[in-house]
C-alpha cells in the first residue's frame, strides 16, 4: 500500500484545510485509514480515523465537531477537513492504513496497529 497526502499549507486561526490521502496498491475499500500529527519533540499523536467501511469515525477529543474524516472508495481517497484551525493544530500530519479491519475505538487510535505511512503533509495555523 502506497500512501500520498497532500493539502496543507498555511492558514490563519479560524481558517480550514482539507487534507487528501491517496492510496494504492491494494483493495482501498479493504482497510482503516487513520490522521496523525507530529510537532517537533513531541510524540506522533493520533487525529482520526475511518474504517474500511465509512461507517465508523474515531477523533480525539481535541479536534471533535471542528475536524471531519471521510473516505471515497471510489476514488481511493481519504480526506480530514480541517474548520476553526487553531495555532495548536499546527504540525505534520500523516496518513496511514490499518489491514486489520478491527473497528474499535481503542485498536484505531492506537499508532502501532497501523501498516503503512504516507510522507505527511505540514500544517501551519497562524494566530
Amino acid at each position: 500500500v502506497q500512501l500520498q497526502a497532500s493539502g496543507g499549507g498555511l492558514v490563519q486561526a479560524g481558517g480550514s484545510l482539507r487534507l487528501s490521502c491517496l492510496a494504492s496498491g491494494r483493495t482501498f475499500a479493504s482497510y482503516a485509514i487513520g490522521w496523525f500529527r507530529q510537532t517537533p519533540g513531541k510524540e506522533r499523536e493520533f487525529v482520526s480515523a475511518i474504517s474500511w467501511s465509512g461507517g465508523k469515525t474515531y477523533y480525539v477529543d481535541s479536534v471533535k465537531g471542528r475536524f471531519t474524516i471521510s473516505r471515497d472508495n471510489s476514488k481511493n481517497a481519504a480526506y480530514l477537513q480541517m474548520t476553526s484551525l487553531k495555532p495548536e493544530d499546527t504540525a505534520v500530519y500523516y496518513c496511514a492504513a490499518d489491514l486489520s479491519m478491527i473497528t474499535t475505538r481503542q485498536y484505531m487510535g492506537d499508532i502501532d496497529n497501523y501498516d503503512y505511512w504516507g510522507q505527511g503533509t505540514q500544517v501551519t495555523v497562524s494566530s
